[in-house]
């Protein structure tokens, strides 16, 4: 079972189309790669699957686990059971992080009629997740990205994936801005997270995170397009050749 199914999809900014008749379906138990150089259209994928207002779909379909996502609003997705890592993280001082996780992740409890977690019963969940994603312990006592560097806010991002524990999780260039040992922890986190019912999509411009990962498929996308899929060798012959053969 495909968990997400695109088809078709295309995606407009501004009347301007980023993103034309793409289709990938991510079975379940998997870690796919889309790869591409700048502009290509891979933050505009993950904005468009998270329902960012300004990216307007303006063909095709989006399944997760069977559901039509594109119907849903944008905190139903996550509801759903779908986390998009974005590239650019927001900063939100006076936020605690911690407080925000709870109520992040008690707003998925309510739209699933589960009962909400006390603070109390919050903190062990908490203590797990920050261990289990190797994210700093502070992480549970800083302000929500705020005085945060870029890689800080990546590993924030994986530390709210162990949190939520979405089935589908789309992460944005999540090794931008890391150092060597900060993409070693991300990749074992990222391994730590797969399971059987579960899929990852992993966008980066770099294989260097995918030789730690190893993806069960690997996506080029140039100019809006698909335009190759592979096994994880396509992302070593990718730093080889680079992206220009595709571009034609």
């Amino acid at each position: 079972m495909s968990l997400l199914e695109i088809a078709d999809l295309s995606v407009a900014v501004a009347g301007r189309t980023v993103i034309e008749r793409l289709s990938l379906a991510v079975p379940a138990g998997s870690l796919h790669a889309v790869m591409g150089p700048n502009g290509s259209g891979k933050s505009s994928l993950a904005k468009a699957l998270a329902g960012h207002p300004a990216y307007a779909v303006t063909g095709g379909s989006v399944r997760l686990a069977g559901r039509d996502l594109l119907a849903l609003a944008p905190e139903e997705r996550v509801h759903a059971g779908l986390f998009v890592g974005m590239q650019y993280p927001t900063e939100v001082p006076g936020v605690n992080n911690g407080e925000f996780l709870r109520l992040a992740a008690n707003a998925v409890r309510r739209a699933r009629g589960l009962p909400e977690r006390t603070p109390s019963e919050f903190a062990p969940l908490l203590a797990a997740a920050l261990q289990a994603s190797e994210a700093p312990e502070d992480f549970a006592q800083r302000q929500l990205n705020a005085g945060m560097s870029g890689g800080q806010k990546k590993r924030n991002e994986i530390l709210q994936m162990f949190v939520l524990e979405p089935s589908v999780a789309v992460l944005d260039e999540t090794d931008s801005g890391l150092d060597i040992d900060a993409i070693k922890a991300v990749a074992r986190a990222i391994n730590a997270y797969r399971r059987a019912d579960r899929a990852l999509v992993l966008i980066t411009h770099f294989p260097r995170l995918l030789e730690l990962v190893q993806p069960d498929r690997v996506h080029v996308l140039v100019g809006g397009r698909l335009v190759a899929s592979g096994d994880a060798a396509l992302a070593a012959r990718l730093e080889a050749e680079g992206y220009e053969r595709f571009r034609a």
